[in-house]
């Protein structure tokens, strides 16, 4: 609670304290926003309790009844959002902020209620810092669905940056150097060498960057990331399983306009080592035999995977609209990570959205999930029914 009630005093304050937020500045311009957001569903199957309100492929249990009989009711608030925009006029250029936070709990605070920030961002001209969407992505892809996590098979990361914009408006070129961070899977090779003082080092930031056409019909946009990835074994024994490898990852992404108000999204991606860049994926390493050199017997690999999102959104009139569509996760594990180890994961949903007055969404969601294991044979399905109400809120100071 003392979280929550620090956030909304932060982000109260940055509008109260920023020139504009009163009549000191009309040229400067403030704007408040959010929604309040009420999620109510029944999980036909089970899933990882700490993501009980989300479809996540790779939190579908590895095993028969993982995570005890199927069947639960949920509902939640995690979705609500606050958020603080200004435009800040200078000499030489306009500064922009933004100051973003949600209640969606992850990492340790995995299935609760509480802050989390999403965007801490600011941009003069080409220049750009913080923490905001990867360049690797394209947030245009996400479709108009109810579900949380969205699309598995999308790139999808809010990532600490240092940012160059050379191109802007219609053609867009954005090259950025983030945070690097990465996760490994030593699997079986326990049983072999012990792999418990190995520990990740990431020597260079990530690099990556996207190169967008804006067009009437929609845009295309070619992104790319490169990456160092290091790992040192601090345990003194006969063994070295030191080593390194590259991270590399090439996504194409479209947003598509037809007839007068409808919407294609979708992307496709291939790449290695680069998982945690995903929407839903596992890990960015594996352990790989190496079994001919008696000092180094387990190597690390990069994981390769593909990832693909077609979702359609159409518009019946100016009070519902509609989403259906597909998205898919494959990986290509190595030979010593777990039979049970994820590999494959599946996501599709369909929903009918009513919008009766300004501000006010509602409406009913049916999403599909699929997991299945690396070599064990084992998959599984999920069907949820969702229904959330959303209420917007928003307000704006100053500006011209």
């Amino acid at each position: 609670m003392k979280r929550w009630i620090a956030a909304v005093a932060v982000a109260l304050a940055v509008v109260l304290a920023t020139p504009g937020a009163g009549a000191a500045d009309e040229q400067t311009k403030i704007e408040l926003y959010g929604f309040a957001m009420l999620d109510m569903g029944y999980d036909f199957g089970q899933n990882n309790p700490d993501w009980f309100d989300v479809m996540r492929p790779t939190k579908l249990p590895a095993f028969e009844d993982e995570f005890g009989q199927d069947g639960r009711f949920y509902s939640g608030v995690r979705q609500s959002r606050l958020g603080v925009k200004t435009w800040f006029p200078t000499k030489d250029g306009e500064i922009y902020t933004i100051f973003e936070f949600e209640l969606f709990g992850v990492g340790v605070d995995a299935g609760q209620t509480t802050f989390r920030l999403r965007q801490a961002y600011g941009q003069w001209k080409q220049l750009g810092a913080g923490q905001t969407w990867s360049p690797f992505m394209d947030p245009d892809v996400f479709p108009n669905s109810l579900e949380y996590w969205g699309p598995n098979g999308m790139v999808f990361f809010r990532n600490v940056q240092l940012r160059w914009m050379p191109m802007q408006g219609a053609n867009e070129l954005t090259l950025a150097l983030e945070r690097p961070g990465a996760s490994g899977d030593s699997g079986v090779s326990n049983d072999f060498v012990t792999s418990q003082g190995i520990q990740g080092r990431f020597p260079a930031p990530d690099l990556s960057g996207h190169y967008r056409m804006n067009r009437k019909w929609g845009h295309i946009q070619f992104s790319g990331i490169l990456r160092y990835i290091k790992w040192d074994d601090n345990v003194p024994d006969a063994f070295e399983l030191s080593g390194d490898t590259i991270g590399w990852g090439a996504h194409v992404s479209t947003n598509i306009k037809v007839l007068k108000s409808d919407t294609v999204r979708a992307s496709i991606v291939y790449g290695e080592g680069v998982q945690n860049y995903m929407n839903d994926a596992t890990v960015d390493v594996g352990a790989q035999s190496n079994f001919g050199n008696a000092v180094t017997p387990i190597v690390g690999e990069a994981i390769p995977m593909l990832g693909i999102v077609l979702f359609y959104d159409h518009t019946w009139n100016e009070k519902m609209t509609s989403t259906i569509g597909y998205s898919m996760l494959d990986t290509d594990p190595t030979d010593l990570m777990l039979p049970e180890a994820f590999k494959t994961g599946q996501y599709a949903l369909a929903n009918v959205l009513f919008y009766p007055v300004k501000n006010l969404m509602f409406g009913p969601e049916l999403q599909w999930g699929r997991r299945e294991n690396n070599t064990d044979g084992f998959s599984v399905d999920d069907f949820r029914v969702q229904f959330s109400v959303k209420f917007n809120f928003g307000h704006s100071w100053g500006g011209q």
